[in-house]
């Protein structure tokens, strides 16, 4: 597990350790507030815990999965929380806010280039 210090690719992004968890994504979590993306875990929840005790707030932190395509998904056990805190239905592990959505895009295309 790791914060992102400098921006990749996604080519560099699926190689970026020596352990890859998946062949095809890397999971990772979002702080939307401080900007920052933590990458490389078998679960959201370990990246979500490497956040917090790097001083993330809870209520900032998204789990996503990045495609080694470069796209999105919102998809994360982590979020539903997240969603009933924004009031959104607790349904699903989908992030159902736009304006987070739009957040976690924005902090992404901050750090990993297509």
């Amino acid at each position: 597990m790791l914060i992102l210090q400098s921006k990749v690719t996604v080519t560099e992004l699926m190689h970026i350790e020596s352990v890859v968890f998946f062949d095809d994504m890397m999971k990772c979590v979002v702080d939307i507030e401080k900007s920052i993306l933590a990458v490389n875990a078998e679960l959201h929840a370990d990246l979500e815990a490497y956040l917090l005790e790097h001083g993330s707030n809870q209520s900032n932190l998204y789990g996503i999965n990045i495609l080694d395509d470069g796209q999105i998904e919102f998809d994360s056990l982590i979020n539903p929380s997240r969603n009933s805190e924004a009031g959104f239905p607790r349904v699903g592990r989908y992030v159902a806010d736009p304006e987070a959505r739009q957040k976690i895009t924005e902090v992404v295309k901050q750090w990993i280039e297509e």
